[in-house]
C-alpha cells in the first residue's frame, strides 16, 4: 500500500494516544472542509483519503479495542458525506463539533 503518512503508517502511530489519534483524522477531515468550501475538489478528496488512510490504521490498531465500533462507524459516515449521497445527514458543523473535542483533550493532555 502507498501511505501519505509514511512515518505514521510504520509504526508512529501505534505510539500516539486515541485522542491524538482521532485529533489527527479531524485535522485531515477539516482540510478536506476547507478545501470543499473553496470548491477546489481534488484537494479535498486527497485530505480526505488521507483521513481515511488515519482511520483505517487506527482500525488495524483497535481491533480488539472499546473504539473499534467508534471508528468504523465514523469511518462509513465520513465516506458517506463526502464520497456518498450523506443519508447520515451529516454537515460540516457537525464535522466540526465532532473533532474540536478530541482536538481540545489531545491539547490539554499534552
Amino acid at each position: 500500500m502507498n501511505f501519505q503518512h509514511k512515518n505514521l503508517a510504520t509504526g508512529r502511530w501505534r505510539q500516539l494516544s486515541f485522542l491524538e489519534q482521532m485529533a489527527n483524522i479531524g485535522s485531515e477531515v477539516e482540510r478536506a472542509l476547507n478545501w470543499r468550501a473553496k470548491n477546489n475538489a481534488d484537494y479535498a478528496q486527497k485530505a480526505c483519503e488521507r483521513a481515511l488512510e488515519l482511520i483505517d490504521l487506527t482500525l488495524a490498531e483497535t481491533k480488539k479495542s472499546t473504539h473499534f465500533k467508534e471508528i468504523a462507524r465514523l469511518r462509513e459516515a465520513i465516506v458517506d458525506y463526502f464520497f456518498d449521497s450523506n443519508q447520515f445527514k451529516s454537515s460540516e458543523k457537525l464535522w466540526h463539533n465532532y473533532f474540536s473535542y478530541f482536538t481540545y483533550a489531545a491539547r490539554r493532555n499534552h
